[in-house]
């Protein structure tokens, strides 16, 4: 399960990495062509709306993953023991159900309906089922991130709610 996780969560790395420089570039191109070439483009702010909706949803699965999510950390961090096991168990099953109704179930019929009335986005004339794919994706990556931290609580895990990253500064 660890090995699966690992690669999970490299994947869902390389992705916002993409996502993010996708962003960079589309903003930038959008600055060019507005300021100095006098000419906007037409598709540059609905695209960087539209992975701004996806790096948003994917984050929320990868803060979830480093335990960056403030309410979680700060409702374990004084426990210890069984009171810390149960509460994280707690927590985690809250979160997963979240997962499960909110963007997995909600998330999926959005993606129906929108897919349905077959409704195009007006500048660059994608399906909108394709933005709100993300919902669904998101709400399962934050399920089976919720489940990986059950299994750690109930195994008596010391960092049972996750993999806690300590980002650094590096002098260049």
């Amino acid at each position: 399960m660890q090995y699966l996780t690992q690669k999970i969560t490299k994947t869902l790395e390389l992705v916002l990495i993409v996502l993010m420089g996708g962003m960079v570039a589309d903003v930038t191109w959008q600055i060019i062509t507005r300021f100095i070439l006098k000419n906007p483009s037409s598709f540059t702010e609905e695209l960087a709306g539209f992975l701004l909706i996806w790096i948003g949803l994917l984050g929320a699965s990868y803060a979830l993953y480093t335990r960056a999510h403030l309410g979680i950390d700060i409702l374990t961090a004084n426990l210890q023991g069984r009171r810390k096991q149960i509460s994280e168990l707690v927590i985690y099953f809250i979160v997963f159900l979240f997962a499960l109704f909110v963007p997995v179930w909600g998330g999926a019929k959005l993606v129906h309906i929108t897919y349905a009335l077959k409704q195009i986005s007006p500048a660059m004339g994608i399906p909108m089922s394709y933005v709100y794919t993300v919902l669904p994706l998101s709400g399962l990556l934050m399920m089976y991130y919720s489940l990986v931290f059950m299994i750690y609580a109930l195994r008596g895990r010391p960092e049972a709610g996750g993999h806690r990253h300590r980002f650094q500064v590096i002098d260049i």
